[in-house]
């Protein structure tokens, strides 16, 4: 066995079957890290055949991390996934085939998410291809501590790219992942007033990637726009000459939710502690 799968988990008893079927090819080791579901998730994970652990929930840094410094871990590799992602049978055999392969140089891969909103695969807007540091060499990664966004850092090392796609589809509907997103909205506005955790370390690092790309762009480019204003022009240029209009009426909902709404709201949260801090003696 050369490849360890750890997955976090909290009531996902709708999306882990799907997630776990796509992993049967690979004959990995699956974790599952579990934070008090109530919905049948751990009975799910054991039918699969995967290591249950019980670990209480801060944010999903330490989870992640309490997971890599305390898990038994024996595989060389090491692969993070979400509970509501799955991985493409393309991409389940190009791990059989290129981990055992790999040269001693390359410590990490970054692979391609491929988002599905209602059904439909959001392809344009920026969105696709969005790639990401998933599978590394068991010791070598860790989780900066982020309140969002956070990425696995490599200590170490060169990351290579995989060919195929993990799919992220959530199966619990529109009023979870409004939900989901007014509480991202919450841990965003954390990070950018620098309450609690700040982690730069990925940039820190010199890791060349898109995420850091994004990151930079982020905090030098969209940060220095007024509030507000800013959420109107991501989601023009997101739409107009991102192509997003390309995506039918699920891209439509999809582009104006995640990249208008959400951006607004959070400049929402920004504009409404910053009020409460002035209007205070």
């Amino acid at each position: 066995m050369i490849l360890s799968i750890v997955i976090l988990t909290k009531n996902e008893g709708a999306n882990l079957p799907t997630c776990l079927a796509s992993l049967q090819p690979l004959n990995a080791e699956i974790f599952i890290v579990d934070s008090g579901s109530t919905d049948g998730t751990v009975e799910i994970a054991q039918q699969f055949g995967c290591q249950v652990f019980q670990h209480p929930w801060e944010n999903y840094a330490k989870q992640l991390n309490w997971a890599l410094e305390n898990l038994p871990i024996t595989t060389p590799w090491l692969m993070r996934l979400d509970a509501d992602e799955r991985l493409t049978p393309e991409l389940a055999e190009e791990l059989q085939r290129i981990l055992p392969a790999t040269s001693k140089d390359i410590s990490g891969y970054q692979v391609k998410r491929r988002v599905f909103f209602m059904g439909r695969w959001i392809r344009h807007g920026g969105y696709y291809p969005t790639w990401l540091l998933r599978v590394w060499r068991t010791g070598l990664g860790t989780c900066e501590q982020r309140w969002m966004d956070e990425h696995i850092v490599l200590s170490e090392g060169k990351i290579a790219d995989l060919h195929h796609d993990i799919i992220d589809e959530n199966h619990k509907g529109l009023s979870f992942w409004v939900e989901k997103h007014n509480s991202y909205a919450d841990r965003e506005v954390k990070d950018i007033l620098g309450i609690g955790l700040e982690d730069d370390t990925l940039l820190n690092k010199g890791q060349k990637s898109q995420a850091s790309q994004r990151r930079w762009v982020k905090q030098n480019l969209y940060a220095r726009t007024p509030l507000f204003l800013r959420a109107f022009i991501y989601f023009i240029m997101r739409y107009t000459i991102g192509l997003g209009f390309l995506d039918g009426k699920e891209g439509l909902i999809f582009h104006f939710l995640q990249g208008f709404w959400y951006r607004f709201l959070v400049d929402a949260k920004i504009y409404e502690l910053r009020r409460q801090k002035s209007l205070s003696p």
